[in-house]
């Protein structure tokens, strides 16, 4: 099997739990990207290309082209249960 196509920018608080148990629970491969929320990662430039208002999680799907990014707990599990690209595909 290939690397995982979904890249989870994740920090170990209540909304990251979430995401992580859901990804768990549907069987899906995915990367963790660890976000240091003491240090500041979710103010850098990188990181607010993802997700510009620095909320954390924030997930990367490279299954699609262009790659898609979702950020916020809510939003991302709404884009996981529809199955990803249907949510793009539909309400975009």
């Amino acid at each position: 099997m290939g690397e995982p196509l979904l890249d989870l920018y994740y920090a170990p608080t209540p909304n990251g739990w979430k995401i992580t148990i859901a990804l768990e629970e549907m069987g899906l491969p995915y990367n963790v990207v660890p976000v240091d929320l003491l240090r500041g990662d979710q103010f850098s430039d990188d990181f607010l290309k993802i997700s510009p208002n620095g909320r954390m999680p924030a997930l990367i799907d490279r299954s699609t082209h262009p790659p898609v990014t979702v950020f916020e707990s809510g939003a991302i599990l709404i884009y996981l249960a529809l199955g990803g690209w249907l949510i793009f595909r539909v309400f975009v």
